[in-house]
Formats: structure tokens, sequence, C-alpha cells
């Protein structure tokens, strides 16, 4: 994989003033940012989330997933230390792109949970990849991380890559009625690690 910097810019949001970071995947002409909050030496423990795209929890305020709550918690949780860092990589629908993830949906509207649509369709459950992360992270300047995330398959990516976890932090937001199913899927099918208090009160509005 051949990952190139193309260019920074400043992103205001509501959490604060962020530095956005281009990238493009040369071979596959995907784009991919990075967001960065503050300063840091490359010796020091930064929060962080790896967050795939999401179009529609991320900017069309779904409730399907949690994907968007994710992200904003994400956000204001580095605003509120005052350093921290996102990467925002282009693998929507964990990986087989928009229209066939409106095509799982589909699917799942007529009973099927999100495992079970990928697999009619014809994918894998899961089909992301983080490769592109070590370059992302080596020009951000970041080597150890405090991840936010409940996916264990990131925390064993960035370690493969030679990056290091020293703590994973639960990001556990945004359950509701329509995406009760989605998350104890993600639990039982996808081992995602949720505490069973998060499901306690499961079923209420």
């Amino acid at each position: 994989m051949s990952i190139k910097y193309i260019a920074s810019s400043k992103l205001p949001t509501p959490w604060g003033v962020f530095a956005m970071h281009g990238f493009e995947d040369t071979e596959t002409g995907k784009e991919h940012i990075a967001l960065t909050l503050g300063e840091w030496d490359s010796q020091s423990p930064i929060l962080g989330r790896i967050h795939s795209e999401c179009l529609t929890g991320d900017a069309l305020f779904s409730l399907r997933c949690d994907c968007g709550f994710q992200l904003q918690t994400a956000m204001k949780n580095i605003a509120d230390v005052g350093q921290g860092f996102i990467l925002y990589l282009r693998q929507e629908g964990r990986g087989i792109g928009l229209l066939n993830k409106i095509r799982a949906y589909e699917l799942q509207d007529q009973g099927a949970n999100t495992v079970e649509a990928n697999e009619k369709l014809g994918f894998a459950a899961d089909m992301r990849k983080y490769d592109m992360i070590l370059p992302m992270m080596e020009k951000i300047g970041i080597q150890k991380v405090k991840l936010m995330t409940n996916n264990p398959r990131k925390v064993k990516a960035m370690k493969d890559l030679g990056i290091e976890v020293v703590e994973r932090i639960p990001l556990q937001v945004g359950k509701n009625r329509y995406n009760e199913s989605y998350l104890r899927t993600k639990s039982t099918q996808l081992g995602h690690l949720m505490s069973e208090d998060y499901f306690a009160d499961e079923g209420k509005e």
C-alpha cells in the first residue's frame, strides 16, 4: 500500500479547532484523513481513535448504529484533554461500500442481522483493513496510543504494525431502541468488547 500525504488545514468544530491532514492511497485512489489537536512528543501516549467512515451515522444522524455517537464522543474526549487524534478511514460499511451497505440494510429490514446481511451479499462480516494506519501515524508523530475503541481487532492491528497501545478505552455510547440488536450482534458475533451493564436496560426507550 502506498499512502501519500497531501496537505493540512485547520478544521473548526464544536469541540475545538482541529488540524486536518489529508492522505491518498495512490494504488486505490481512496482518501483518508487524520484529525489532530494539540502538540506532543513521539514518546508520549496519545488519546486517539481509528474511525471507519459511516456516512449514515456520521453525517446523516442514523440511529441504526453507534458510529456517529462514537465519533462525536471521541472528538469531545480529545478536546477535554487538549490533545489527541482521529484517523478517519474511507472504508464504508465495514469495507463493503455505501451501496452494498444500503443493500445490507434492506436485508436487515427483512430480519437479518448485520453479520448475516453481509454474508448473504457474499462478503465477510468485516472487510476492513488497517495497514494504511502506519504511514499516517508516522506523519503525525505518534508511536504510543490510548485507543478509544470496543473493537479488539483495531488494537491487534495497531500492535501488529508496531504501534504501542498502552490502554484501551471503551467507547460505549449511542445505544437506542433502533440499534440494540445491532450492538448485541457486534458483541456476540464480532467480538466487540461491551459490558453487560451496557445492555442492562435493553428494550427501554
